[in-house]
């Protein structure tokens, strides 16, 4: 029962998550939206001119110079911005590390998941109360977050990496390269950089999605609405994916951005940690930036929590006899 459970999860969550990445790199993109580490121009004091009018002209120049906020744009605008850009391929960058995630990931997540439902199912009742589900999820979220972290901080860079300016791209060949170059130039460490984020995250997440979806499929079949086939699955799942959406988005903006500052020998990193990146985000862009994305968010967690579950009812008839 218990491997089975993996293997059905882990199934389920490769097909979800390739078939929903470019929603995903764009919902990055987003959330970096703002974010910006430009150098300290104001150390251009003056310039001399190349040339004079008199010896007692004087030419007076602004100390400081101000760039103007780039335009926020939205989810639409940056796909055909990124096709133009960097080509179509680039709604797949970070693919292999988004495979590995949800092989490491939500295996983990989902077949724990499914151990826990089956010790505290009330045999008499056969029935686990809400409280057991979210309970079963914030365990689960935090083991699976805990071993997919590193390939959690791969995705984030590739799929964040056509944003940057070209002298300043990391250029990972692949999830392998990526996680190599990362234990080299910045120690194994950087591996699990976030994952204090991470958890947090997935514990939302895994709570918030498995839990609602068990407990809408139970009051849809309860009530009589539909019988228990596509329909409930789907509906049940739209449930899921609206709840995640909303109580993952803030950890999720700022967990991309930690993840994603690129940090340097002898020079002090974007963020101290979560929490610095947290105030300072609200600081300078307000409370509403830490629901940027929100929109490619739910448009990729809807489709990926439908394809997710649907699938997962699927395999589990095909492995019902196993």
């Amino acid at each position: 029962m218990g491997l089975k459970g993996f293997v059905e999860g882990g199934v389920a969550s490769v097909i979800a998550g390739a078939s929903t990445h470019p929603l995903d790199l764009i919902k990055v993109r987003m959330q970096l939206q703002g974010e910006s580490h430009v150098p300290n121009l104001s150390s251009v004091q003056s310039c001399r001119p190349a040339f004079a009018l008199s010896s007692t002209a004087t030419i007076s120049l602004p100390t400081t110079l101000e760039l103007p906020a780039p335009p926020r744009v939205g989810p639409l605008s940056i796909g055909v911005r990124i096709i133009q850009s960097e080509g179509t391929a680039a709604l797949f960058s970070g693919i292999s590390a988004t495979l590995l995630r949800q092989t490491l990931y939500s295996t983990t997540r989902m077949g724990l998941y499914d151990v826990l439902k089956h010790k505290w199912t009330d045999p008499d009742t056969n029935s686990m109360p809400l409280a057991s589900k979210i309970g079963a999820g914030l365990i689960s979220g935090a083991v699976g977050a805990a071993v997919g972290n590193p390939a959690d901080v791969a995705m984030v860079r590739m799929q964040a990496d056509g944003r940057l300016p070209v002298d300043h791209r990391r250029n990972y060949k692949s999830v392998v390269d990526a996680l190599s170059q990362m234990s080299k130039q910045e120690g194994v460490a950087s591996l699990w950089r976030g994952s204090s984020l991470t958890v947090n995250r997935a514990m939302i997440v895994t709570a918030s999605q498995l839990a609602s979806y068990d407990q809408a499929k139970e009051m849809i079949l309860e009530k009589g609405l539909l019988s228990d086939g596509i329909g409930t699955h789907v509906a049940a799942s739209f449930v899921a994916g609206f709840v995640a959406s909303v109580a993952s988005n803030p950890i999720d903006v700022i967990k991309t951005r930690v993840m994603n500052m690129k940090v340097e020998p002898g020079v002090e990193p974007p963020y101290k940690g979560a929490l610095d990146c947290a105030v300072k985000t609200v600081k300078a862009e307000g409370p509403m930036a830490l629901y940027k994305g929100f929109i490619p968010t739910i448009s990729r967690q809807g489709p990926f929590t439908v394809v997710l579950f649907v699938t997962l009812e699927q395999v589990r008839k095909l492995l019902k006899d196993f």
